[in-house]
């Protein structure tokens, strides 16, 4: 779809932009930024400033809200984001070894996809 190779595009772009400069990232310390996802949009796409960071959180929110519902997020050819119902175990205390109750929970999984795997694998050699 149009929104999962704009994603795509979006952050591979940012990486390889960065990978030229010799910087790991625009927000330094090896971390992508919404904003930095904002300016992507903004110089890629021709969208005012204020448009992209408009359009990042409206996708973030939507993936947010989605999981929120119980739906797994799935972006072609990046990864999907995985929600896994976990049952009620037993665990144990690891300095008084009392057992405790661990409550059923949901938990939120990413799973990078083929391509996103390879991309970084290559990046990590280069």
């Amino acid at each position: 779809t149009l929104f999962a190779n704009s994603i795509r595009r979006l952050v591979f772009v940012n990486h390889e932009e960065q990978s030229r400069r010799g910087s790991s990232v625009m927000a330094g310390e090896g971390t992508l930024t919404r904003a930095d996802l904002a300016e992507s949009l903004h110089k890629q796409v021709g969208l005012s400033k204020s448009e992209s960071s408009k359009l990042v959180e409206s996708i973030l929110e939507h993936m947010c809200g989605a999981l929120a519902k119980g739906q797994n997020v799935k972006i072609s050819g990046f990864g999907s984001f995985l929600l896994r119902d976990k049952g009620e175990r037993i665990g144990r205390n690891p300095k008084t070894g009392v057992e405790v109750p661990i409550a059923p929970r949901r938990v939120l999984t990413f799973r990078p996809s083929h391509l996103m795997k390879d991309r970084v694998a290559k990046g990590n050699k280069g």
